[in-house]
Formats: C-alpha cells, structure tokens, sequence
C-alpha cells in the first residue's frame, strides 16, 4: 500500500493520477504502516516505510538532514532523459550538484535529478520536480505541439512504477490494457464534408480544385503520388460539373460505404455535424464563416442508419457545445433524435475546447468528450494514452485525440508523405503496446475520395494493428472499459496475510473485455536499461464481482 502526503489543493490531482497509475495507495494516516510513502508537500516525514519517495521542484526540509547541496531551480520547462525516454517537466525543477549519478537526469546539462539513497532503516528517493503539479498542468493546459510526441504522463508513471519496484517493494496495479489484447485503437471519423454537391463557388470546392490539380502534380513530381491516384484526381476535376448536374455521382457521398469495406466488420465512431451554416463562435466571438459546414447530419440520415445497423458509434461533432451548455443540449439532442440513442458522445468541430468546456458538457449531457488533440501536429496533448477525467467534472471522462489524418498530411502541418506517416505513427503504437491505454485516430469522412485519397495508408495501418493484436473499440465502448477499470478498488487482505483485494464493481461492462491484475515483482535496483524482462511481471485476469487477493509471496 502507498500512502501519499500531498497538499490539500492537490488531493484532486492525486485522486486522478492513481486512477490512471492503478495501483493500491491512500492519502497518508499515522496510523497506518505503508511500503511506500510519497511525499510531496514541504515537510520533513518523520514516520516509517521501506521507501520514502520525495517529489519537489525545490529544496524542502526534507534535503536538510541529508545535506545535499542542490543546484539553482528553473522555472521554465526542460526536458530530463530516463532509459532513452524523453519527459519534459512544465513546472520548477531542480537537480542535485553532489550527486554524479542518478536514475533521472536533465537532457541538456546531464545533472541529476533523481536518487536514491539506501540506509539501514529505509531507501530514500528523491526526484526534483513536483509529480502532481506535473499532472495538474498536463490534464488541465496540456503539451505544446513542440513536445506533442512525448507522453509525458505515462512516462511520470513509468518512473514511479520503477522506483518502487526497482527499492525491493513488489507492486500491484490494473494495467490500461484489456484481456486478450495487445493494445486498444479507437477508429473515429469527423463527417465534415460528406457531398461535394453541396459545395458550388464556395472555398471547399476551390480547394478541392486547386489541391486535386496542382497539388497532385505537385506530389506526384515530388514522388508522394503514384500515376493511378494523379489520373484519379484529375478525373474528379472532369466529373465535377456532372456530379452538380446531378448525372454522376457524388464521389465524397459515399464514405461509409468505403469505410466499412475498409475496416471489414470493426466498429468506429462518426461524429457528425447537426447544423448546416452555422459557424458557430469561437472564444472571442463568431467563428470564421468557413467552419460552417454544407450539410446538417438529418441530410445524411441514411448513412447514419447503415452504419449504426452495422455495429458503428454515431456521436456529436459539436459547434457551440464546448462554450454553451444550452446550444449543448440542442445539438446532442438533434443526434438522439436521428439515432434513438440516449447516451452521446462528443468530439467538437474544429477541436474547440477551453478550461470550461468539460463543465459545460457535462451539464448539457454528453456521455463523453473526445476533442483534447491537436490541429497541426499529432501526439499527447494531455500527455496520456488513457481515459482520464477533467479536474472539475463528476462522471464526464475524455478520450484523448492521437491521430489526425490532416495533421500528417497537409503541407501547412506536418506535410508527410504516406512512408513517413506510417513510420510515424508506428512510434505512437510501439508507445501503446509499451505503456497501455488507447491510440484515437481521426480518419475523416472525405479522405478516401479524391483529392486525398488517403485510403492506402489508413488500410496498410489497420492491417498494422490487427497484426499487433488490437481490440478495435468505438469510442464510447473505450470509454465504457476505462469505466470499468475506474471502478475497480483495492483493499488490504483481511486475513492478514500481507496481501492485497481487488474488485471490479462495475455492472454494465460484461460485454467488454475483460481486466488484468499485474504484480511487477520487486528488484534490487533501479535499472537504466530501457529493456523490460518477460518476467519482471505476472497478468492474472480479474472477474468482475469475485474477491481476487494477492499475497506478498505470489509477488516474489
């Protein structure tokens, strides 16, 4: 069990951070005897475990009695190195000028910023920087899209996990990863433009000009686009005027049809537009007229029926959901209307969200949000794999956004050629597969048509994870898992034994994967090897509703 001695404004972050590091612990009693004690307000602790785990990104008393001369603190961000592993700290850090070596050390100038330090009575790690000020700036404000490639909070746990397993106390933890699989994929699909007859003289059809014309020649000199999707390209330029006499059809009208050929049976998330024409506003009053959109999500009721009746999530791509809770409810209230399901989804156009959006959209009724990613790069704005739950709501949790086609492939972003992009996300998955949690991809509607055609890329990557062993959930089944996950508790073992019961309490997720419960057996050092041992852990499946207690041997 670890006890956590925190500030009182923190107590929420801590909650939050051990629902994503799932683990046994509880806020620090004096009557209660702890392997693990972490420390992270600026007292000296006077009590006992086997370890003593002090987080700050300043000297504290805590430094006194060991008399470590420690080095000037920074305010502005850095980034420290761990097993190969780059984590970038957003708050004051500071390192420790008489200790050569450690675990943790800053990228840049190699000091130390982590040690640990063994005595007859206990081991004392420090780590100079503030764990849960860490979490609170990366669940609230999120990464710059300079560090968009680091899951700085994932990392945060791996370090921790490390520690303590790596100071000889074995450790029990759910882990984000379901049953029987190797990973989980979220497939989501933004309905943006879903007919090109609904754009005549308007910037959607000039881009698709421009982009369909110069812009694949422009890639098929550079070599980023072979003969066939050229001709492809230039032969909807041709058709055009026949698809708006209404002769041909609509090349972008049939994107579920080629989304469930594509993806064969797997079940995505559509998040769809309700309104046509309305822009919307944006923080500091109306939005740009381009981000009204040329259709309302009734003008598609047919496609949404066909892809519910094959097993796919409708949600709602918001327009004022995230600013007002009463367009909120209005615009959810549009998407049950057309497909009769009373738990919905959201994922806002354009990705518009503030520090107020999770309150917002509780209040208006939304199942879930899935808008924290990023427009011009893709990564961990949140820092996270993992469902996590915003700071000031009471049962909306986020999905974070990964993956946005756009975002790999438009010049003005990353501008990757489909080689790139798919080496690229690949890191993103070996990440999954490593840490747990979930990879959202954004695939949206139009980008199998022309003037994209990005289908090539978006089938060789699911082919990718179904060899890598993915359990392909809609987005409001990954939710649902974490949901399960989140109600899972730890208790000490009543018989005395030492040893740890869990339960799973939640009632609607039989028809989910199932839940693992992992010891990570103790070590006698903390490694700087970035490899992982097959036996450093044992996966036991947990049942829901069934008493499962581990004993201190089965950790050995």
């Amino acid at each position: 069990m670890i006890g956590v001695l925190a500030k009182s404004e923190d107590q929420v972050v801590v909650r939050e951070f051990f629902e994503l590091f799932k683990t046994p612990w509880e806020f620090y009693s004096a009557d209660h005897r702890y392997d693990v004690v972490i420390c992270a307000e600026d007292v000296h602790f006077a009590g006992s475990a086997k370890v003593v785990l002090c987080y700050a990104g300043r000297k504290t008393e805590f430094d006194l009695p060991e008399t470590i001369q420690t080095s000037g603190h920074r305010k502005s961000s850095r980034v420290l190195s761990y097993k190969g592993h780059r984590i970038p700290i957003y708050g004051d850090t500071i390192s420790f000028a008489t200790r050569a070596a450690g675990f943790l050390a800053d990228e840049e100038s190699q000091e130390c910023v982590g040690y640990s330090h063994g005595s007859r009575d206990a081991t004392v790690v420090r780590i100079g920087y503030d764990l849960f000020n860490e979490v609170r700036t990366l669940l609230t404000f999120g990464q710059p899209p300079a560090n968009a490639g680091m899951p700085a909070l994932e990392l945060h746990i791996e370090v921790l996990r490390d520690v303590i397993t790596g100071c000889g106390v074995s450790l029990v933890e759910i882990p984000p990863v379901p049953v029987g699989y190797g990973l989980m994929v979220c497939l989501t699909h933004d309905v943006d433009h879903p007919s090109i007859r609904n754009h005549k003289w308007d910037h959607t059809m000039f881009g698709f000009l421009y982009r369909a014309v110069f812009g694949s020649l422009r890639n098929f000199i550079r070599g980023r686009l072979s003969v066939r999707n050229l001709l492809a390209n230039w032969a909807a330029v041709l058709k055009l005027p026949f698809v708006y006499l209404g002769v041909s059809k609509d090349f972008w009208r049939e994107f579920d049809d080629r989304y469930l050929e594509i993806e064969r049976k797997l079940h995505s998330t559509f998040f769809v537009i309700p309104y046509r024409d309305s822009a919307g506003r944006n923080a500091s009053g109306p939005a740009r007229a381009i981000r009204a959109a040329g259709y309302r999500a009734r003008d598609i009721a047919d496609s949404i029926q066909k892809l519910r009746a094959a097993g796919c999530e409708i949600g709602l791509h918001g327009i004022d959901a995230w600013i007002d809770c009463s367009s909120g409810r209005d615009e959810l209230e549009e998407i049950r209307r057309l497909t009769g399901d009373s738990e919905i989804g959201v994922r806002m156009h354009w990705l518009y969200y503030d520090q107020q959006s999770p309150t917002i959209l509780e209040s208006a009724g939304a199942a879930y949000d899935s808008t924290i990613g990023y427009n011009e790069t893709v990564g961990y704005r949140a820092g996270t794999t993992q469902v996590y739950r915003p700071f000031d709501t009471n049962h909306l949790l986020e999905l974070p956004l990964h993956v946005m086609d756009t975002a790999l492939f438009y010049p003005s972003y990353l501008g990757l050629s489909e080689r790139e992009a798919k080496t690229f996300v690949g890191r993103m998955v070996d990440n999954v597969l490593r840490l747990g949690g979930t990879l959202t991809i954004n695939w949206h509607d139009r980008s199998l048509a022309p003037e994209r055609l990005w289908g090539d890329c978006y089938r060789d990557l699911i082919q990718d994870l179904r060899n890598r062993g993915a359990w392909f959930a809609t987005a409001g089944e990954a939710v649902s898992w974490f949901q399960k996950r989140r109600s899972a508790s730890f208790e000490a073992d009543p018989s005395g034994s030492g040893g740890v019961r869990t339960r799973v309490a939640a009632e609607d997720g039989k028809y989910l994967p199932g839940l693992r419960l992992r010891v990570h057996r103790a070590r006698t050092t903390i490694s700087s090897s970035a490899a992982h041992r097959s036996d450093d852990h044992a996966d036991t499946p947990l049942n829901e509703f069934v008493d499962t207690t581990v004993t201190s041997e089965a950790a050995r």
